[in-house]
């Protein structure tokens, strides 16, 4: 495979779009758009989201030490995309839409009712990089929709029909994985089995419509 040479530049994807909810020291909510987001630890849960400065939602996260992720589907994307474009300073985004909010559980930020997950987080650190400032906050709670959890009790996150931002463009995913995490180094035995659960998991839906 043959490759031309650029300059270092952040060509790098797909990544989450997420609208990450805020409010100030007086309690009046905000929602951006972010893209420069991650996961960084698993025990403890940790994140990160990369904020310029200049941001309003930036200032409330340095108030109160406490944002929220909301996880944006194919459903959400004009206002995923709108709400990075759009400063609070400006509009009332959360107006603007006619977004329901739900109160938070273990932060005092609330979450999107329209998203499918939302992670409650608050600020361990704060570093500064340059045009962003890099925040690694801990996972305090998770609030998943009832309709990706199966009778099972597991999440079914890939039915959510997620939003990823590549190189400036949305693409939702699809429902339908390609394989599923270990299965290059499965026993056979096993993998047969999770293909069988897919399979009876796929039939059972189309019944049930």
């Amino acid at each position: 495979m043959t490759k031309e040479l650029f300059k270092g530049s952040i060509l790098f994807g797909p990544v989450p779009a997420v609208l990450v909810t805020t409010i100030n020291r007086e309690g009046q909510a905000n929602i951006f758009t972010v893209g420069w987001t991650g996961v960084a630890c698993s025990h403890p849960p940790l994140v990160t989201i990369a904020v310029r400065k200049e941001r309003l939602s930036y200032e409330n996260i340095r108030a109160t030490g406490e944002f929220v992720i909301n996880l944006t589907t194919g459903k959400m994307l004009k206002m995923t995309d709108f709400c990075g474009c759009r400063s609070g300073r400006k509009v009332d985004k959360i107006k603007h839409f006619g977004l329901e909010l739900e109160p938070g559980v273990d932060v005092a930020v609330p979450s999107l009712k329209i998203s499918p997950v939302a992670l409650e987080c608050r600020v361990r650190s704060v570093t500064e990089l340059g045009s962003h400032d890099l925040f690694i906050a801990e996972i305090v709670r998770n609030k998943v929709d009832a309709s990706l959890i199966d009778k099972d009790g597991r999440i079914r996150l890939g039915e959510a029909g997620l939003l990823a931002y590549c190189h400036g463009e949305y693409f939702a995913l699809g429902r339908r994985p390609l394989a599923t995490f270990g299965h290059s180094v499965a026993k056979k035995a096993v993998r047969q089995a999770r293909q069988q659960k897919k399979n009876q998991d796929r039939k059972g839906k189309k019944e049930s419509f």
